[in-house]
């Protein structure tokens, strides 16, 4: 069984790449799904968040205000911070459990703050990243989300820079300048070096 790491700036084709490799057998498991999950309503997370940040930031279905809450930690890193202290083991722990489930021979973890955190290193084989130029990734998100420069550059300067991604990869997956047809020939010659 391979433990692969998959991680890659907001933009860089990374979610697809990984329903890609969903595709071909892999099981996939999602660490931005599980923290979305943990912030619907009745979600792990609810409890310690209306405790924490008040009533304005539930909705009336009792899921968390993503867009109240987007807008409130970009403006406040220690609400940031906050939020990603209740999050953040709610959804580890989620992850080792999806984990130690698992019976495919390709187990791929879906982490976006893989290299940001010193929490996965260590329970993975290999860590594949998605990568494309900043300016890729801008003109992708404005055009996929309908958000303004302003907040894709906020958004690119809260992650980890391009180079400490790559510094930390055993494989690249260069996803720029290329169509969808020759990104899943790419993705299928990654998945034949893992032996699979």
């Amino acid at each position: 069984m391979i433990r692969l790491g998959l991680t890659g700036g907001i933009g860089s084709g990374k979610s697809t790449v990984a329903k890609m490799l969903v595709q071909q057998g892999a099981v996939l498991i999602d660490a931005d799904d599980i923290a979305r999950r943990s912030t619907l309503a009745g979600g792990s997370a609810m409890p310690a968040i209306a405790a924490r940040f008040g009533a304005e930031f539930v909705q009336a279905d009792g899921a968390m205000d993503r867009t109240k809450m987007r807008e409130h930690v970009f403006a406040h890193p220690q609400a940031r911070q906050a939020l990603e202290s209740i999050v953040h083991p709610l959804v580890q722990q989620e992850i080792r459990r999806q984990a130690a489930a698992s019976a495919s021979p390709l187990t791929v973890f879906d982490i976006p703050l893989l290299v940001e955190s010193p929490h996965w290193r260590h329970l993975l084989d290999r860590v594949m990243v998605v990568d494309c130029t900043v300016e890729t990734q801008i003109d992708r998100v404005m055009v996929r989300n309908g958000w303004s420069l302003q907040q894709v550059e906020s958004v690119v300067s809260q992650q980890s820079t391009r180079a400490r991604r790559l510094a930390a990869a055993d494989m690249v997956l260069c996803n720029d300048g290329i169509d969808l047809d020759t990104l899943r020939t790419l993705v299928f010659g990654l998945v034949r070096q893992l032996g699979l």
